[in-house]
């Protein structure tokens, strides 16, 4: 990860998208204040998140969401805190949450903008009571022009994202971001209640020695996931000729941000655990924006088979499995697949 220069230090997130929209012409007012807005809500999510038992937002909420998963408490609050947070500010024509069957119509007596905002508001919910780092998960999309968006008009690949970003609630909080010109890490600052620009030009190595993968799903896993695991695993010994560590969190903000900031692959496959799913992680609220995170720090993402940000999706709860960051990892790892789909294995 690239420093800040000393001539950046202490800019502020706003800062940042003042200049990207009047000096470098990257964005409009309306992506700016979208985002802006989009910040502020992840702020309030961090303090959500910090206060936890203090908070009474630990444990169950008693629903499940469209996936039939069990929703925390902090899902439902972050869902909610980013709705009331972006649809009465005029820069959105709609939005839709990983938590909602349907995408969220912005309301009547509110003026409608010119984007779309897509988001996952607490990633790895699971890992909440045992006080692991979570995040929120965003992508942002141009809404057809005088539509009034339906489902339809969300189904957008990946290459159509204007920004994306994801938030980390961990020992700090940390805002990564990108507009299609790299990747920028804003940090809180608690004191000053803002984000100030850490990181400028993120890359993400080429070549790692680390994966992330949950290994219990190692029996229900295709041949070819298998065979780039076991090369993995043979180390110094084996066809790779070195050592490669797993890292593992269970979260997707959190393992995506290491790789980010060191390198590593990140790899939820497909499985047959559930033969009727494609894959765990979903298109639109998390395997996109990461990817378009992942690509523009120089990293790589695919399906196994595909780059992810070509995926047309077919619905909005779509799942796809994913294979992103460090470049040549991720092209290896999909070359296999290719190679046992040509061999008909």
């Amino acid at each position: 990860m690239s420093s800040v220069p000393a001539s950046s230090a202490g800019i502020s997130l706003s800062r940042f998208l003042i200049e990207a929209q009047r000096d470098q012409g990257h964005i409009d007012a309306q992506l700016r204040l979208l985002i802006e807005v989009v910040a502020r809500a992840c702020k309030r999510i961090s303090i959500a998140v910090g206060r936890g038992a203090l908070g009474d937002v630990l444990g169950t909420a008693g629903t499940e969401n469209v996936q039939g998963e069990t929703q925390k408490k902090l899902d439902v609050i972050s869902n909610e805190i980013l709705l009331e947070a972006n649809e009465w500010g005029g820069h959105l024509a709609g939005l839709a949450s990983e938590e909602m069957d349907h995408p969220h119509p912005i309301p009547n007596r509110y003026p409608k903008g010119e984007y779309l905002l897509v988001f996952d508001p607490l990633d790895g919910s699971s890992n909440i009571d045992v006080n692991i780092s979570v995040g929120t998960i965003f992508s942002v999309l141009r809404c057809p022009p005088g539509a009034n968006p339906d489902e339809a008009d969300f189904l957008q690949p990946g290459t159509r994202q204007v920004a994306a970003g994801y938030a980390v609630y961990g020992s700090s909080t940390v805002l990564v971001l990108t507009l299609g010109q790299g990747v920028y890490q804003f940090t809180l600052d608690r004191e000053q209640g803002s984000f100030v620009l850490t990181g400028t030009r993120l890359t993400i190595p080429e070549d790692t020695g680390e994966f992330a993968i949950n290994m219990s799903n190692l029996r229900h896993w295709e041949a070819p996931m298998r065979r780039y695991i076991e090369e993995l695993l043979a180390g110094t010994t084996g066809p790779r000729g070195r050592d490669f560590n797993m890292r593992w969190v269970a979260s997707m903000v959190a393992d995506v941000h290491r790789i980010l900031t060191r390198g590593g692959i990140f790899i939820y496959p497909r499985d047959m655990k559930d033969p009727t799913k494609p894959g765990k992680l979903r298109l639109m609220y998390e395997a996109n924006p990461m990817a378009f995170i992942v690509e523009q720090a120089g990293g790589a993402a695919t399906t196994g088979r595909q780059r992810i940000l070509d995926v047309v999706p077919e619905t909005l709860h779509q799942r796809v499995p994913v294979f992103l960051g460090s470049k040549n990892e991720v092209e290896r790892a999909t070359e296999l697949h290719r190679m046992a789909d040509a061999a008909g294995a």
